[in-house]
């Protein structure tokens, strides 16, 4: 069964949506960059390729049930942040963001009687449940640690690690 137009176009948007937030978490790379903390440069490159990786997922799906992915204009990332606290702040809301969008996407699957987009949009309910957890996990330490001193310096270093 091939996608109906309204779920094709919505996935389409959600590809969108997908490829922005990895622009925008390599925004946020580059401004953790220039304020010399590599580790959390590292985690949100991660970030941004994971999302990127998400996209594609949308992006074969589309294909394989014989619709046709249409590419919109991204909007640029924001640039400037007030500091490792804002980041992890506007990260959380981002991830809150598209976990609204997923859920949408799941009522208009389950409206359409789409149960094949279920199966897919399913695992992305759950991941971004992930998501939103680790974004907050961080944030918290962020405002246990400050953004200053020896406590932000470990918390880079694990950011660092990160796969």
């Amino acid at each position: 069964m091939e996608l109906s137009k309204k779920m094709q176009d919505a996935l389409n948007e959600q590809i969108k949506e997908e490829m922005a937030s990895a622009y925008i978490y390599l925004s946020m790379a580059a401004y953790c960059e220039s304020i010399n903390l590599s580790g959390f440069a590292s985690w949100m490159q991660a970030q941004s390729n994971e999302e990127m990786a998400h996209a594609m997922k949308f992006y074969g799906y589309i294909n394989e049930r014989g619709g046709r992915v249409v590419f919109e204009a991204l909007e640029q990332p924001p640039v400037e942040f007030a500091g490792p606290v804002d980041v992890f702040e506007k990260t959380l809301a981002h991830e809150q963001y598209i976990t609204g969008r997923i859920h949408k996407l799941y009522a208009l699957a389950t409206e359409e009687k789409d149960y094949a987009s279920l199966g897919l949009l399913q695992w992305f309910v759950d991941e971004q449940v992930e998501e939103e957890s680790t974004a907050g996990e961080i944030l918290d330490m962020l405002k246990m640690t400050g953004d200053k001193g020896q406590g932000l310096f470990m918390l880079d270093r694990h950011l660092g690690s990160r796969e």
